[in-house]
């Protein structure tokens, strides 16, 4: 059983990996491209909004909010996308054993240097340049996703494996 946990411990970092590769895809479609997914992503918001509060807004009101609310849908999912590569890199160091201080900046420091590789790469896309505000609304969603990490596991440690160390210390004792 302990050879197993060995072999398939390297592959708890495969979420990362391909979190790492969903957002390099995002920030290699054109301007125009992007802009119009998170646009029509704003737009369905705004119709499912619509059906589930019964708010009967008419077409033009539902464009408007899209409108309005389109630059907050685009942060919002800078933000998503780097909290769930945060949680998807912390939780592998921690399975190596990181913890506090140290997995906060080991995880939040490599999530904030693809952050800042993501905004270079973007410079390189047709309608896209790189941006610092950016990285700092990404650090948003990575310092959020460690902390979730942190507390999950702490949490974790003290209620669902805290039985099994103490029946591992009492045959130690034996």
């Amino acid at each position: 059983m302990h050879y197993i946990k060995i072999i398939l411990k390297p592959f708890s970092f495969l979420p990362a990996i391909f979190m790492l590769y969903v957002i390099f895809q995002l920030s290699a479609q054109p301007g125009n491209v992007s802009g119009n997914l998170s646009y029509r992503m704003t737009h369905k918001l705004m119709v499912i909004t619509n059906e589930s509060f019964e708010t009967d807004w008419s077409e033009s009101e539902i464009d408007a909010y899209t409108e309005m609310f389109h630059p907050y849908v685009r942060k919002l999912a800078h933000v998503t996308e780097y909290f769930l590569l945060a949680i998807c890199v912390s939780f592998p160091l921690y399975v190596y054993r990181l913890r506090g201080i140290a997995l906060m900046l080991l995880a939040g420091g490599f999530c904030v240097a693809c952050a800042c590789l993501d905004e270079y790469h973007q410079s390189f896309v047709a309608g896209r340049g790189p941006s610092k505000r950016d990285v700092m609304i990404d650090s948003i969603g990575i310092f959020f996703g460690v902390i979730l990490v942190r507390i999950v596991c702490f949490i974790g440690r003290i209620t669902v494996f805290r039985e099994r160390r103490r029946k591992k210390r009492r045959k130690s004792f034996s």
